[in-house]
Protein backbone atom coordinates (compact mmCIF):
# COMPACT_ATOMS: atom_id res chain seq x y z
CA UNK A 1 0.00 0.00 0.00
CA UNK A 2 1.13 3.35 -0.94
CA UNK A 3 0.51 6.12 1.59
CA UNK A 4 0.22 9.55 0.43
CA UNK A 5 -0.14 13.04 2.16
CA UNK A 6 -1.51 15.66 -0.02
CA UNK A 7 -0.09 19.64 0.75
CA UNK A 8 -1.82 21.83 -1.41
CA UNK A 9 -3.61 25.20 -0.03
CA UNK A 10 -6.25 24.98 -2.19
CA UNK A 11 -9.00 22.57 -1.04
CA UNK A 12 -10.57 22.01 -4.19
CA UNK A 13 -7.20 20.95 -5.46
CA UNK A 14 -6.62 18.44 -2.79
CA UNK A 15 -9.83 16.85 -3.03
CA UNK A 16 -9.98 16.54 -6.83
CA UNK A 17 -6.11 14.83 -6.41
CA UNK A 18 -7.61 12.86 -3.41
CA UNK A 19 -10.58 11.31 -5.42
CA UNK A 20 -8.19 10.17 -8.10
CA UNK A 21 -5.79 8.30 -6.03
CA UNK A 22 -8.34 7.04 -3.28
CA UNK A 23 -9.67 5.05 -6.49
CA UNK A 24 -6.74 2.58 -7.03
CA UNK A 25 -6.60 -0.52 -4.62
CA UNK A 26 -2.92 0.46 -3.69
CA UNK A 27 -3.27 3.48 -2.62
CA UNK A 28 -4.33 5.29 0.60
CA UNK A 29 -4.63 9.16 1.41
CA UNK A 30 -3.31 9.25 4.83
CA UNK A 31 -3.46 12.98 5.73
CA UNK A 32 -3.54 16.42 3.85
CA UNK A 33 -2.21 19.45 4.53
CA UNK A 34 -3.32 23.16 3.48
CA UNK A 35 0.50 24.89 4.29
CA UNK A 36 3.84 23.39 3.97
CA UNK A 37 4.33 24.17 8.10
CA UNK A 38 1.43 21.28 8.61
CA UNK A 39 2.86 19.50 5.66
CA UNK A 40 6.02 18.77 7.76
CA UNK A 41 4.27 17.56 10.61
CA UNK A 42 1.62 14.98 8.94
CA UNK A 43 4.61 13.80 7.38
CA UNK A 44 6.66 13.19 10.50
CA UNK A 45 3.55 11.65 12.52
CA UNK A 46 2.12 9.83 9.88
CA UNK A 47 5.12 8.94 7.58
CA UNK A 48 3.84 8.42 3.86
CA UNK A 49 5.86 6.98 1.48
CA UNK A 50 5.02 9.92 -1.28
CA UNK A 51 4.28 13.93 -0.28
CA UNK A 52 2.42 15.43 -2.99
CA UNK A 53 3.52 19.07 -2.92
CA UNK A 54 2.51 22.55 -3.85
CA UNK A 55 5.28 24.93 -3.88
CA UNK A 56 3.43 28.06 -3.39
CA UNK A 57 1.64 27.97 0.30
CA UNK A 58 0.90 30.53 3.05
CA UNK A 59 3.10 30.10 6.23
CA UNK A 60 6.24 27.60 5.12
CA UNK A 61 6.19 27.54 1.36
CA UNK A 62 6.86 24.23 -0.51
CA UNK A 63 10.59 25.03 -0.49
CA UNK A 64 10.92 25.12 2.60
CA UNK A 65 8.45 22.43 3.66
CA UNK A 66 10.37 20.17 1.34
CA UNK A 67 13.61 20.39 3.22
CA UNK A 68 12.92 20.10 6.20
CA UNK A 69 10.61 16.74 5.29
CA UNK A 70 13.71 15.38 3.21
CA UNK A 71 15.97 15.70 6.48
CA UNK A 72 13.87 13.73 8.62
CA UNK A 73 14.81 10.06 9.22
CA UNK A 74 11.90 8.92 7.51
CA UNK A 75 11.94 7.76 3.36
CA UNK A 76 9.28 9.52 2.70
CA UNK A 77 9.45 10.90 -0.94
CA UNK A 78 8.74 14.56 -2.23
CA UNK A 79 6.48 15.20 -5.49
CA UNK A 80 6.17 18.81 -6.41
CA UNK A 81 3.14 19.94 -8.07
CA UNK A 82 3.65 23.22 -10.48
CA UNK A 83 2.62 25.07 -13.21
CA UNK A 84 4.21 26.64 -16.21
CA UNK A 85 5.35 29.89 -14.87
CA UNK A 86 7.32 28.50 -11.46
CA UNK A 87 9.93 27.26 -13.32
CA UNK A 88 12.70 28.41 -10.80
CA UNK A 89 11.12 26.91 -8.02
CA UNK A 90 10.94 23.74 -9.25
CA UNK A 91 14.58 23.75 -10.12
CA UNK A 92 14.82 24.88 -6.36
CA UNK A 93 12.94 22.02 -5.24
CA UNK A 94 14.99 19.71 -7.13
CA UNK A 95 18.12 20.80 -5.38
CA UNK A 96 16.22 20.38 -2.20
CA UNK A 97 15.63 16.43 -2.71
CA UNK A 98 12.30 16.35 -4.66
CA UNK A 99 12.01 13.12 -6.63
CA UNK A 100 10.95 14.79 -9.39
CA UNK A 101 7.46 17.27 -10.42
CA UNK A 102 4.18 17.35 -12.66
CA UNK A 103 1.75 19.58 -13.95
CA UNK A 104 -0.90 20.16 -11.83
CA UNK A 105 -2.86 20.04 -15.25
CA UNK A 106 -1.70 16.57 -15.81
CA UNK A 107 -4.06 13.97 -16.70
CA UNK A 108 -5.62 11.01 -13.66
CA UNK A 109 -3.80 8.39 -15.30
CA UNK A 110 -0.43 10.20 -15.73
CA UNK A 111 -0.69 11.22 -12.08
CA UNK A 112 -1.67 8.00 -10.52
CA UNK A 113 1.82 6.50 -12.49
CA UNK A 114 3.67 9.40 -11.46
CA UNK A 115 2.94 8.73 -7.59
CA UNK A 116 3.69 4.35 -8.41
CA UNK A 117 6.54 5.36 -9.89
CA UNK A 118 8.28 7.42 -7.18
CA UNK A 119 6.94 5.61 -4.81
CA UNK A 120 9.08 2.67 -6.16
CA UNK A 121 12.02 4.56 -5.55
CA UNK A 122 12.08 6.45 -9.51
CA UNK A 123 12.60 9.87 -10.34
CA UNK A 124 9.95 11.54 -12.33
CA UNK A 125 10.58 14.75 -14.63
CA UNK A 126 7.75 16.20 -16.87
CA UNK A 127 9.84 16.67 -20.23
CA UNK A 128 8.21 19.73 -21.15
CA UNK A 129 9.26 21.76 -17.93
CA UNK A 130 12.63 19.98 -18.15
CA UNK A 131 13.43 21.37 -21.44
CA UNK A 132 12.28 24.73 -20.55
CA UNK A 133 14.32 24.30 -17.25
CA UNK A 134 18.14 23.23 -19.83
CA UNK A 135 17.04 26.55 -22.02
CA UNK A 136 16.70 29.16 -19.33
CA UNK A 137 19.51 27.88 -17.40
CA UNK A 138 22.38 26.61 -19.71
CA UNK A 139 21.74 30.39 -21.58
CA UNK A 140 22.28 32.10 -18.67
CA UNK A 141 25.55 30.59 -17.29
CA UNK A 142 27.37 32.39 -19.85
CA UNK A 143 30.67 30.38 -19.67
CA UNK A 144 31.93 27.22 -21.14
CA UNK A 145 30.60 24.13 -19.40
CA UNK A 146 32.75 22.83 -16.28
CA UNK A 147 32.30 19.22 -16.54
CA UNK A 148 31.62 18.01 -12.29
CA UNK A 149 33.82 14.82 -10.71
CA UNK A 150 33.48 11.70 -12.45
CA UNK A 151 32.42 13.16 -15.72
CA UNK A 152 35.80 12.22 -17.39
CA UNK A 153 35.44 8.11 -16.39
CA UNK A 154 31.73 8.50 -18.34
CA UNK A 155 32.35 6.23 -21.57
CA UNK A 156 30.87 8.14 -24.86
CA UNK A 157 27.97 6.42 -24.47
CA UNK A 158 27.33 7.03 -20.95
CA UNK A 159 27.84 11.00 -21.80
CA UNK A 160 25.09 10.24 -24.41
CA UNK A 161 22.49 8.91 -22.06
CA UNK A 162 23.62 11.61 -19.53
CA UNK A 163 22.30 14.06 -22.41
CA UNK A 164 18.46 12.12 -22.64
CA UNK A 165 18.46 12.02 -18.88
CA UNK A 166 18.58 15.84 -18.99
CA UNK A 167 16.00 16.75 -20.79
CA UNK A 168 13.56 14.47 -18.59
CA UNK A 169 13.58 11.55 -21.22
CA UNK A 170 12.39 8.17 -19.56
CA UNK A 171 14.51 4.98 -19.86
CA UNK A 172 11.78 3.93 -22.43
CA UNK A 173 12.27 6.91 -24.24
CA UNK A 174 16.27 6.87 -24.38
CA UNK A 175 16.00 3.15 -25.57
CA UNK A 176 14.07 4.18 -27.92
CA UNK A 177 16.47 7.17 -29.03
CA UNK A 178 19.33 5.45 -28.67
CA UNK A 179 17.88 2.11 -30.46
CA UNK A 180 19.26 0.12 -27.46
CA UNK A 181 17.26 -2.31 -24.75
CA UNK A 182 15.60 -1.18 -21.72
CA UNK A 183 17.94 -3.02 -19.52
CA UNK A 184 20.78 -1.73 -21.22
CA UNK A 185 19.93 2.04 -20.86
CA UNK A 186 19.53 0.87 -17.10
CA UNK A 187 22.90 -0.08 -16.96
CA UNK A 188 23.69 3.43 -18.29
CA UNK A 189 22.17 5.28 -15.84
CA UNK A 190 23.27 3.01 -13.23
CA UNK A 191 27.20 4.05 -14.18
CA UNK A 192 26.41 7.62 -14.17
CA UNK A 193 24.91 7.87 -10.66
CA UNK A 194 28.08 5.81 -9.49
CA UNK A 195 30.44 7.90 -11.42
CA UNK A 196 28.62 11.85 -10.71
CA UNK A 197 27.80 10.39 -7.34
CA UNK A 198 24.50 11.50 -7.47
CA UNK A 199 21.77 9.71 -5.65
CA UNK A 200 19.23 9.46 -8.54
CA UNK A 201 18.12 10.68 -12.27
CA UNK A 202 17.31 14.63 -11.02
CA UNK A 203 20.46 14.59 -9.35
CA UNK A 204 21.72 14.21 -12.54
CA UNK A 205 19.76 16.63 -13.96
CA UNK A 206 20.51 18.78 -11.51
CA UNK A 207 24.31 18.16 -12.22
CA UNK A 208 23.95 18.75 -15.34
CA UNK A 209 22.42 22.09 -15.13
CA UNK A 210 25.16 23.40 -12.27
CA UNK A 211 27.87 22.48 -14.45
CA UNK A 212 26.45 23.74 -17.74
CA UNK A 213 26.70 20.42 -19.28
CA UNK A 214 22.87 20.40 -20.09
CA UNK A 215 21.85 20.56 -24.02
CA UNK A 216 25.85 21.85 -24.18
CA UNK A 217 26.24 18.42 -26.14
CA UNK A 218 29.97 17.55 -24.59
Amino acid sequence: MVRIVLADDQELVRTGFRMILRAEADFEVVGEAADGEEAVAQVARLRPDVVLMDIRMPRVDGLAATRRILEQPARTRVLILTTFDQDEYVFEALRAGASGFLLKTVPADQLVAGVREVAAGEALLAPAITRRLIERFVSGFGREPAPPPGYDELTAREREVLQLVARGMSNAEIADALVVERSTVKTHVAALLSKLGVRDRVGVVVLAYESGLAGSGT
